[in-house]
């Protein structure tokens, strides 16, 4: 994705990096590319996924290619928070790997979400 660095004190927002990074892909990805993956790059899973989603619901039906992520820090990072390794936090972290699964697939499929 096309971010501004962290220490940045004018954050884009969701738009703007949708916009940005679009206009980056379609001018440097051929067509031919199936899909783009995306890693979450140090960005919180929540944000990754708002960013994620914005770009799908803008240009879904515009873009050549599937807009995906590589999931794994914007669904795992929480589930592994909460089990911390001891048995009795499994099932929090089962419904928390869940939830965020559940996000992810909704930012790709470009349908409006909500990030709690």
């Amino acid at each position: 994705m096309v971010l501004p660095g962290l220490a940045c004190p004018n954050q884009a927002g969701l738009s703007e990096v949708a916009d940005a990074t679009v206009k980056c892909l379609l001018r440097s990805v051929p067509a031919a590319v199936p899909g783009i993956a995306f890693l979450s790059g140090g960005q919180s899973g929540e944000l990754a996924s708002a960013r994620l989603n914005a770009m799908n619901i803008r240009f879904k039906s515009k873009l050549p290619w599937v807009l995906a992520f590589s999931f794994a820090r914007a669904i795992q990072q929480p589930a592994l928070e909460i089990w911390q390794g001891e048995e009795t936090n499994v099932l929090a972290a089962q419904q928390a790997l869940y939830h965020r699964a559940k996000l992810n697939h909704a930012a790709m499929d470009s349908l409006e979400i909500v990030y709690l």
